[in-house]
């Protein structure tokens, strides 16, 4: 696995080969272009891949799956087309374990716990509402967190994602009082300074689309004085 390594544009690269790229995505970074024509991450490693390895021309870059803006962690891409397909496909089966750490301001209900909720999606306010039960146009959604330690105003969970809903783990912990730390579309009572979320993609473990090795990848965390506890 290769190194850390950071470009000018402070990109952290946790791992790259031929066909994939691996960062760690900084929250506020957005991974794909959208309406506010602000660089997407996506054009980023492009710049980092043409620079690096001195290519003319146009990169070919795949993306194979997002985060939320405010969010912060793995992002895998595909750098050749015939590794985006196997990895949209290993994501779309869910072939890929996701685990995400989350610092909220309320205790669980218990130390661990599986939560199933039925997502739906309001596209206007771009937030998902949790049910406990199946209503219309609903999406079940699944998830497992567990307690790794109490801070001094805070708790640490970690939570590993069954299924890949729309805000999925920002509704399904605070439909349970558990609301993330500066989420204030989701209930926290104020926002972090740099409009974070205190949310983190931590860890990913999958086969390699084309060596067929079993790859996990760990991401450090944000440098802030609550994460830096964690």
């Amino acid at each position: 696995m290769s190194k850390v390594v950071s470009n000018t544009s402070n990109l952290q690269v946790l791992y790259e080969d031929n066909h994939i790229i691996i960062v760690n995505k900084r929250p506020g970074d957005i991974v794909q272009g959208d309406k506010t024509g602000d660089a997407p991450l996506s054009e980023i490693v492009k710049e980092y891949i043409a620079e690096k390895y001195n290519k003319p021309g146009a990169v070919y870059l795949g993306v194979v799956h997002r985060l939320d803006r405010p969010t912060s962690g793995i992002v895998v891409f595909a750098r050749t087309s015939k590794a985006l397909p196997r990895l949209n496909a290993m994501f779309a089966n869910k072939d890929a374990k996701k685990t995400y750490w989350a610092v909220v301001k309320s205790p669980p209900p218990k130390k661990q716990d599986t939560l199933t909720h039925w997502l739906k999606r309001n596209t206007k306010q771009n937030k998902s509402y949790a049910y406990t039960s199946e209503i219309p146009d609903s999406k079940k959604a699944i998830l497992e967190y567990k307690l790794l330690k109490k801070l001094d105003n805070y708790y640490l969970l970690e939570i590993d994602l069954h299924t890949g809903r729309h805000h999925q783990i920002r509704s399904q912990l605070s439909s349970i009082g558990c609301v993330i730390k500066g989420d204030l579309k989701y209930g926290a009572d104020r926002s972090n300074k740099d409009g974070s979320i205190h949310l983190h993609a931590r860890k990913l473990s999958f086969i390699h689309p084309i060596k067929k090795e079993e790859l996990s990848v760990i991401a450090p965390l944000p440098m802030d004085s609550v994460w830096n506890h964690c």
